[in-house]
């Protein structure tokens, strides 16, 4: 079975207009697209939120993509509701007779409260209805639940209590409810459900359909609605939070799973409807809580008995084990230069939009042959930004560059071939049909790709979402590098240095780099070899930033306190990795935030973030993972190298040739300088003489 492309999860509400600024109790919709979680849609009506559905339901349809749309009310009643209504067993017939009598006007008045009167006078004593917003009104609907037997029918259905749902159907009114969302909802349900290719689980035949509307239950997931609650501001929507993290929970779950507890339903759920994954209630908290805090504390673990790790499978393994966690906004064109996609982007419409003139001419309909052609001239003309009119057949019309064919024209002669007669125009052929002219569409059609999730927004990319209509773009929020140098002997640049005592040469380093790669440089200073001071520094820019470079405390010596602390929190993993210069790179999470524990030396310490946390902290910027373009060149060296380590030199290009610095101790600090680039040796022993080819990566090509 094909899987769901795309889920929306719907947040109803049996409420009046909602403000025109997002709020709570409100219908909120989260969509997850190809597993990329996208802005939640804010209705402030239900017909606004209803035309919203079936306009993505004809949107996907088209595209070929399948449709999974969710809604957190009941799509049934509990079993002999429908026929002691309807005279049937048919949900659909019960849809239908709330369909008839639900009105709903778009300032959010309607008439639920009326039609429970009318429900409840069909069973003997009080109820099954119960809770209304004015004691006063309404007096066949009970105020308060006491005295309502649930005779009849039970107050709630199987699937809440496997869910161990809080409210029922029947209750109107005081939270928690759902009883006037069921209402307002099921008539919305109907009229969908008459839409080609839409289905309903668990009521009908769903396995192939295009579009499969389901019941689901936003609490499930209530541990990670909280955990995302708490790590936002006293602005944050419950709401909004709730449905964006059970879209993604949802489109995360293993299609097998999903599929198999849809199609193993009890026979009540063929009257009473049944909530989706209920059965799957762990799973989906997992999910969603990876949506909040997508890094475990054991994502850097090594694979048991792995002393050394080669260059090729450290990189394997952090590709693997990372994920975005830069957030997301939405921005209008004008403030998105340089910034991270977040998500796929279509054209709005074509570029061009209409057929015109890619010269200043005369246009008319159809090429011409050889010899001379004379043909009468309309008056007026065609110029960029006017309204296109018509020519009649075998006429011509001036044309100025840029302007929308008129109706009757497809083809356009260069001004400089032509000659004007009077009110005629006299030219030689042959010209062929369409020259001179672009074509609606032939750059992008509406609905084309413009931008993939992952690209870097450049002056480019703005110049053909603004041609094709886009006004606004999802995008990643800057990821915040925090820098932080570690060490008694290091001294701050600009003071005064004493015997023993070293100028902090890695931080402003560090800091250049994060900011030539795109993202934004944090500066958290220095700080001395204390582990109760560096403690406090780590929990303070866990607040602060979405990345930690340390350097310096990295390896397993007694002062190495950046790995101690990482290993006591139970989040570190020490990479000795075969790669000169370089070797310990310290790897964990502190409150959740990635560390990367640089070596100290400031070769090493950028070779090493060159190598490893550039294409790391892209991948977690939302840009992906991203391998550096290198080149073979002829070496202008010598070299004899030993196995076992893959070797960077730092290397310049002259005359076509890879030449590189004089020595390779990690303490000349000049040859970053001298350098424009890394001359890569792979791990086998070789020896390298003047011509050989050996592989090239600049500087460029990190980003730098």
């Amino acid at each position: 079975m094909k899987p769901f492309d795309t889920i929306v999860v719907a947040d109803w509400s049996a409420a009046k207009r909602a403000p025109a600024r997002p709020s709570k109790d409100a219908i909120w919709l989260g969509i997850t697209r190809s597993g990329v979680s996208e802005d939640p849609v804010y209705c402030r009506t239900r017909q606004e939120a209803e035309a919203w559905i079936v306009a993505l339901i004809t949107q996907e349809t088209a595209a070929g993509r399948r449709l999974l749309v969710t809604f957190d009310f009941p799509f049934g009643y509990p079993v002999g509701f429908a026929r002691h209504v309807t005279g049937s067993d048919d949900p659909f017939a019960l849809w239908a007779w709330f369909a008839d009598r639900i009105e709903d006007r778009p300032d959010g008045a309607n008439n639920r409260f009326d039609v429970a009167e009318t429900l409840n006078a069909m069973f003997e004593g009080p109820g099954p209805f119960w809770g209304k917003l004015d004691r006063d009104k309404w007096p066949g609907v009970p105020y308060r639940k006491e005295g309502i037997a649930f005779d009849v029918v039970a107050e709630k259905r199987a699937c809440d209590r496997v869910a161990r749902a809080s409210s029922s159907c029947f209750q109107l009114a005081f939270p928690p409810t759902v009883g006037g969302q069921v209402m307002m909802g099921l008539p919305m349900l109907s009229r969908l459900r008459k839409l080609d290719g839409v289905r309903v689980w668990p009521f009908e035949d769903w396995q192939q359909a295009p579009v499969v509307l389901a019941e689901i239950w936003p609490g499930v997931i209530e541990p990670a609605v909280k955990a995302a609650l708490a790590t936002q501001g006293p602005d944050a929507i419950r709401d909004r939070e709730q449905v964006r993290l059970l879209a993604m929970a949802l489109s995360r779950l293993p299609v097998d799973d999903l599929y198999r507890v849809m199609a193993e339903v009890p026979a009540a759920a063929r009257e009473e409807a049944w909530i989706l994954a209920a059965e799957l209630k762990e799973d989906l908290i997992v999910h969603a809580m990876e949506t909040v805090t997508p890094l475990r504390n054991d994502c850097f673990a090594l694979p048991p008995g792995v002393h050394w790790t080669p260059v090729a499978e450290a990189l394997d393994l952090l590709q693997s084990r990372l994920s975005p966690v830069a957030g997301a906004e939405t921005l209008p064109l004008d403030a998105a230069l340089n910034r991270i996609s977040a998500a796929p982007v279509t054209a709005v419409r074509a570029n061009p939009p209409l057929p015109n003139t890619a010269v200043d001419g005369y246009g008319f309909a159809g090429g011409r042959g050889a010899g001379r052609h004379r043909l009468p001239l309309v008056a007026g003309r065609a110029a960029a930004g006017d309204a296109p009119g018509a020519v009649p057949h075998g006429a011509a019309i001036r044309v100025l560059t840029g302007a929308a064919l008129p109706d009757g024209v497809d083809t356009v002669i260069l001004q400089e071939d032509v000659v004007v007669d009077a009110d005629h125009i006299r030219f030689s052929g042959p010209l062929k049909a369409g020259a001179n002219t672009r074509q609606a569409g032939e750059d992008k059609h509406a609905g084309d790709a413009v931008l993939a999730q992952g690209e870097v927004i450049t002056p480019a990319t703005l110049a053909l979402l603004a041609a094709t209509g886009v006004r606004e773009v999802k995008v990643h929020k800057p990821l915040r590098v925090g820098v932080l140098s570690t060490g008694d002997e290091l001294v701050p640049v600009g003071a005064d240095a004493g015997a023993g005592q070293i100028y902090d040469a890695n931080r402003p380093m560090l800091l250049g780099l994060i900011a030539r790669f795109g993202f934004e440089p944090v500066d958290l200073g220095a700080v001395a070899d204390d582990r109760t001071a560096l403690r406090a520094r780590l929990d303070a820019s866990a607040q602060e930033v979405d990345v930690v470079l340390t350097s310096g405390g990295a390896s397993a010596g007694d002062e190495d306190h950046v790995s101690a602390l990482l290993a006591e929190a139970g989040a570190m993993a020490l990479w000795r990795i075969a790669i000169k210069p370089g070797r310990p790179l310290a790897l964990g999470l502190w409150n959740g935030v990635p560390v990367f524990g640089l070596p100290g030396n400031p070769v090493a310490a950028m070779v090493c973030t060159l190598i490893f946390a550039r294409p790391a902290m892209g991948l977690l910027a939302g840009k992906g993972w991203a391998h550096p373009q290198g080149f073979t060149v002829p070496a202008a060296f010598s070299k004899r190298k030993k196995a076992g380590r893959r070797e960077y030199l730092r290397a310049r290009i002259r005359e076509g040739q890879a030449e590189v610095f004089a020595s390779e101790g990690s303490g000349r600090i000049s040859g970053l300088s001298w350098a424009d680039g890394l001359v890569e040796l792979p791990e086998p022993a070789a020896d390298i003489s003047p011509g050989d080819p050996v592989t090239y990566i600049p500087y460029g090509s990190f980003g730098i």
